[in-house]
């Protein structure tokens, strides 16, 4: 997501993981069924107050339920459900000036249904013909969207937020790559080129016969954000390119035979890269090789077969995983604010995390002699050129990693330092997942006034293959993996908090004999230890291990051989159980023993030495060397083996029911009481014993309570079969009991024998429950068969946690988890440093009053970030753009991200233009080395937008392979006045053709039509009249032939076409006339029923319009955007504020002076909401007459105070 945290469907659950210190931060529990889709909303609007930065995702299961979450609060904010079925696809709309609350879905079959994620309220619904596997929504048209069906795709062209398509869409089919003849060549010597012209049309109007289609095994459509029309259709061995303006093929990236089949791609939008997945879970990084070669010096022959295709480079790959029949890649996502880190998640739950690292190349970049055309650096740092002693940070995002691609090889020579970039992934983060259940679970010994200082809250697992996992619960981070065991571990108890006894045992032979394991660990250490020594082999297996209260003993339980108990401090068996001993069901240590008694005995013979010792100081000479030395030898015995060995006792059940009484003192085992067996129990399989209650379970469900010091029982039948667990919840007084059946679990309190919470398999859970245990005085942590480890409440209802709660091991960047008036408080302290000419990350020093909590949670965030990225915010040549574009990126904010982008490249150009305009030398748009990137499409330099459309004419011209297609080239070659080429193509229709005659007259009028005066009147006349008659693009092309090309896009414009217009307009027609067409589609843009005002700023910045920019941002009420921008502006002098005594220059300039203080003041008012002082009186003071009355209520209560 843009909010730089990856979400990911495990089972019924949904997981939030930072992408940065790869920790879970959240885990959503509320579907009953598998997750299949998880889809981030967007970023693409203004955050203010009213509409914050938060966390906000939509989840859909195989049910057909989808959960809008609030992820900050794990609470859901809607629930939507339409059919019983997995839903295929969905897609938050990205537009979202209108609503950003709309979500688009595929409920299976065939319908794409538009929900207001909000309210979970259906706002239309729509079928189509064929079943709907995918879709795409076009990046750069909101009404453009392209279905994956079964059997082809479907373009539709009006979609709308308001109402559902009219039209059922244009259908084209797709022959499949498999099918087509030339695919069985693509492995041969001629290569993928020859390969391609042979792969004449994939997409085509009419249906395939039978034979040629046996399945349409596309596996992904989508298309390319980094260049309009274009789409990539992904399949196991290739992926396509196509070029939608004329649907054909005009690039393939074909996997040799012995490579690995793809799985899943993604296209980036910085640069035209493709970020591509396989099947052995290597992520491999594609980037379109640029049409120029830099080698070629310009006085060579020019190659007479020019590389007539889109070619895409591998330029980097990471390592493979190791792919079994359980473990396998299912999916990657691509981080969309920089682009320049992957994640993969594995079948077996491991979440690998990838980076992207460049590193400047040592070769000179003349003599390059790499196959592939080399890669470079970029000009510009976040939006603006840079100087080589800049501090910049190359590994920030992909743009700021690799160069365009796209500018001419002299040009690029020019520039003394580009320098070649290699590009490499690294593995930052790993997130292991459980391994298969079944589990054994046990909590470390609960937190005491004594352990306070090294306590750790950790949780051993131990798993079916023989390793034990010990997991930080509070962060939910695997903290060591010890390989202990060669088979399933069946129980753990821990010894102390840094060890631990876990055993094991083997499958049973054919005499029912085992392979027992019986390990001691250190968990500092990791060493491991057998406990029982070379005993083990060939015995019956151990049923249960218990430790004693004070951890001084171990008794271990088996099947058919008599109980052992042991010294657990010197590993010594202390005594074996005799033959006739009996069958022991369940045990419980005690929790009385004689430590203190003992302890007062030591204290006291301690005291008497001390006394005899400072007798007096002749004395103590001669007494010295004997009782001291004694004290001494004692006092290390005793701290050897942890103190004294204090008298404990333990209970257990025979077969019959008996309850016998043991007491362990030394290394003596006495046999002290028996109670016989109550007569309304069955077989007791557990007890527990806190205080002076002891709790019985057996195998028909009975929970039986003995108060040991009023002497009485009590039964209660539980109706829930056998009881597999009991445990006594930790804490001085704390009579909780957790209970475990076949079928799940309770929790009861013995004090006023009382069920107060239950859990039931089938019933209110879907899971089986495999162990349990406490892990404070009021939470419980479950395993069950799902191979999940949950912790619950005392109500054992699954509940979402807030994140804002959560205490992390690492302390994580997100902004979007802070209260909304503190992340935009946050982001004015980094958007306007220095603060009092300081540049500092320390929010205390700044006048900001808010309540301490708060203010503590902005400085762990400030703190939190990278070291690169403070070192950037501390630089003070880091420019005012520069620190908004990249505080724009760590926000994710997308709407952002685009502006300052745009508005730094065009007021940087403005500076530049501006010296040579006042020494009378223009510079020509081409002369400026760094033209904006071609993914902003209209945006982008005249000159620049003129270039790549020629070259994709070129592309379009080579690939030709029917007469439509050829008719398509010319028109385009007619309107982007390429008159020659266009002449070449209409005479090569062949005289079958039924258009052979028009086409052949058509090319007479275009060679003379520049030759008469008069013929341009009778020309426009007809143009006209086509328009009139409804064949608009046939009058547009006449238009375009004599010159008109302004009325051209005048019609285009009245008959709805402003895109087309748009592009005319950059292609044809000079700034001025250019700028007037694009003017009017501004106010189009802006009027109520299109209301993509965001789009129309985007374009009055390109076209350098800054003071109606401003205007515009201030009566959208962005103040935060419209301050900064106004600041931008004045900075590099694109308001013309002085030099000119006309009166209505000056009335501009004061116009423009008002706007300011108004921009300030109404920016100032809006940190004040957020309590951020500091920075209201500083935007107020800027605020001239506007902002005096503000300034002076801002001030006053300090002057109160002080009067005080």
């Amino acid at each position: 997501g843009w909010q730089g945290l990856i979400a990911y469907g495990c089972h019924s659950l949904v997981l939030i993981v930072d992408a940065n210190t790869a920790q879970t931060l959240q885990v959503l529990e509320r579907h009953k069924a598998s997750v299949v889709k998880v889809k981030w909303a967007k970023e693409n609007y203004h955050h203010n107050i009213g509409s914050p930065y938060s966390l906000r995702l939509a989840s859909a299961d195989v049910t057909g339920k989808i959960v809008v979450w609030d992820v900050a609060t794990g609470t859901a904010r809607c629930e939507i459900q339409e059919h019983a079925k997995p839903i295929q696809d969905m897609q938050w709309l990205w537009n979202q000036d209108a609503s950003r609350d709309l979500l688009l879905a595929v409920h299976p079959p065939n319908y794409i249904v538009l929900w207001n994620a909000d309210t979970g309220t259906k706002l239309w619904k729509k079928s189509y013909a064929e079943n709907i596997l995918s879709f795409s929504f076009d990046p750069f048209d909101p009404s453009h969207l392209a279905l994956l069906t079964s059997e082809g795709i479907v373009f539709i062209s009006d979609f709308s937020p308001s109402k559902a398509p009219a039209s059922s869409g244009k259908k084209v089919y797709i022959s499949s790559p498999h099918s087509s003849p030339s695919h069985n060549k693509l492995a041969a010597a001629t290569g993928a080129k020859k390969a391609l012209d042979k792969v004449k049309i994939l997409i085509s109007n009419e249906k395939p016969s039978a034979e040629s289609v046996t399945l349409n095994d596309c596996l992904q459509l989508s298309y390319l954000p980094s260049k309009r029309n274009y789409m990539l259709l992904l399949y196991p061995r290739e992926i396509l390119i196509l070029d939608l303006e004329v649907n054909q093929t005009v690039g393939v990236i074909a996997i040799e035979r012995t490579g690995v089949p793809f799985l899943q791609v993604i296209p980036c939008f910085q640069r035209d890269g493709l970020f591509c997945l396989h099947e052995n879970g290597c992520i491999t990084l594609r980037v379109r090789r640029s049409n120029c070669s830099i080698t070629g010096t310009p006085n060579e022959e020019p190659d007479p077969d020019p590389v007539q295709e889109l070619i895409y480079d591998l330029r980097s790959q990471c390592d493979a995983i190791r792919v079994t029949k359980t473990v396998r890649p299912f999916s990657m996502v691509c981080c969309p604010v920089n682009e320049n880190s992957a994640a993969l998640i594995v079948s077996d739950g491991r979440v690998m995390i990838w980076e992207l690292k460049s590193s400047i190349s040592g070769r000179n970049v003349r003599n390059s002699s790499s196959s592939a055309s080399p890669l470079y650096s970029p000009v510009s740092f976040c939006g603006i050129p840079v100087g080589a002693f800049q501090n910049k940070l190359p590994d920030l995002s992909l743009d700021n990693m690799i160069g365009q691609g796209t500018i001419a090889g002299e040009e690029q020579l020019k520039s003394s330092f580009l320098q070649e970039v290699h590009l490499k992934f690294l593995l930052t983060g790993l997130l292991s997942g459980l391994p298969l259940p079944p589990f054994a679970i046990r909590m470390c010994p609960p937190l005491t006034t004594k352990n306070i200082k090294q306590y750790e809250p950790i949780l051993a697992v131990g798993t079916s293959n023989g390793s034990v996992l010990v997991f930080h619960l509070t962060s939910g981070l695997l903290h060591k993996e010890l390989s202990i065991h060669s088979c399933e571990v069946k129980g753990i108890e821990w010894i102390s908090l840094t060890g631990f006894i876990s055993f094991a045992t083997s499958t049973p032979n054919n005499l029912g004999l085992v392979r027992n394991e019986l390990q001691l660990v250190d968990l500092p250490t990791g060493r491991s230890i057998a406990f029982r020594g070379e005993r083990g082999n060939d015995e019956p297996a151990i049923e249960m291990i218990k430790v004693s209260h004070l951890k001084q003993y171990l008794a271990v339980v088996f099947k058919d051989k008599p109980l052992e108990i042991w010294d657990v401090r010197t590993c010594t068996l202390l005594r074996e159980m005799s033959k006739n001993f009996p069958t022991v069901t369940a045990l419980e240590w005690s929790p009385s023993h004689n430590l203190k008694s003992l302890r007062k005995k030591q204290l006291a013979a301690r005291e008497a030495m001390a006394r005899q010792t400072v007798a007096s100081d002749t004395e103590v000479s001669s007494v010295e060397s004997s009782v001291i030395s004694l004290l001494q030898e004692a006092e290390s015995k005793s701290e050897l083996s942890q103190n004294i060995s204090a008298r404990e006792h333990f209970v257990f059940t025979g077969a019959d029911g008996q309850v016998y009484h043991l007491t362990v003192e030394g290394n003596s085992v006495k046999d002290s009481a028996r109670i016989p067996p109550d007569g309304s129990m069955g077989s007791i399989t557990c007890i527990a014993w806190k205080g002076d209650i002891l709790v019985l379970g057996d195998v028909d469900g009975n929970l039986n309570f003995w108060d040991l010091k009023a002497r009485v029982s009590r039964g209660i039948p539980t109706h829930r079969s056998w009881v597999k667990k009991i445990r006594f919840a930790p804490g001085k007084g704390n009579q909780k009991l957790l209970a475990m059946y076949n079928d799940g679990a309770e929790i009861w309190d013995s004090k006023e024998v009382q069920m107060v919470s239950s859990l039931r398999s089938g019933r209110n859970v879907n899971f089986r429950i495999l162990d349990v245990d406490w892990c404070t005085s009021d939470k419980v942590v479950l395993a069950s068969d799902d191979g999940c480890i949950r912790v619950l409440d005392l109500s054992m209802k699954p509940s979402c946690f807030r994140m804002d709660e959560q205490d992390l091991i690492e302390p994580a960047w997100c902004p979007y988890l802070l209260v909304p008036r503190a992340s935009l408080a946050l982001k004015a302290f980094l958007l306007h440093q220095p603060w009092d000419e300081r540049y500092s990350l320390d929010i205390i020093n700044i006048d900001y009053p808010e309540n301490e909590n708060i203010k503590n949670l902005l400085q762990e965030q400030l703190n939190s970030l990278s070291n690169d990225i403070k070192k950037l915010l501390l630089d003070p040549n880091f420019t005012l753009l520069q620190r908004c574009l990249l505080v724009a990126r760590l926000y994710g904010d997308e709407s952002e991200l685009h502006f300052w982008t745009i508005a730094a490249h065009y007021l940087h150009s403005l500076s530049q233009e501006k010296p040579a305009k006042a020494t009378g030398t223009a510079i020509l748009q081409e002369e400026l080395v760094n033209p904006l990137d071609i993914c902003y499409d209209i945006l982008c330099e005249n000159y620049y937008f003129q270039k790549f459309q020629l070259e994709r004419v070129n592309l379009q011209e080579v690939k030709r392979s029917t007469y439509d297609h050829t008719r398509k080239c010319a028109d385009q070659l007619l309107l982007l006045g390429q008159t020659d080429r266009a002449v070449q193509l209409l005479l090569e229709t062949s005289s079958e053709n039924a258009h052979y005659y028009c086409d052949s007259l058509k090319a007479c009028l275009v060679t003379t039509v520049t030759s008469s005066g008069p013929s341009q009147s009778t020309i426009k006349l007809v143009a006209t009249n086509m328009i009139a008659n409804g064949k608009l693009a046939e009058g547009v092309q006449l238009l375009c032939l004599i010159d008109k090309a302004a009325d051209a896009c005048r019609y285009l414009q009245t008959y709805g076409e402003w895109n087309r217009a748009a592009w005319l307009a950059k292609v044809r027609l000079n700034s001025e006339e250019c700028a007037d067409v694009l003017k009017r589609w501004v106010d189009h843009l802006c009027s109520p029923q299109v209301n993509q005002k965001s789009k129309a700023i985007l374009v009055l910045l390109s076209l350098g319009c800054f003071t109606k920019v401003a205007e515009m941002l201030h009566s959208m009420r962005y103040f935060d955007r419209a301050a900064l921008f106004v600041e931008a502006c004045l900075q590099y002098g694109a308001f013309e504020l002085n030099d000119d005594t006309n009166i209505l220059f000056l009335k501009s300039c004061f116009c423009i002076c008002k706007l300011i203080h108004a921009v300030y003041a109404d920016y100032a008012r809006s940190l004040k909401l957020l309590c951020f002082k500091q920075g209201a009186i500083l935007f107020a003071s800027k605020a001239g007459e506007t902002g005096k009355e503000l300034l002076t209520e801002l001030k006053q209560p300090k002057e109160e105070v002080a009067q005080e």
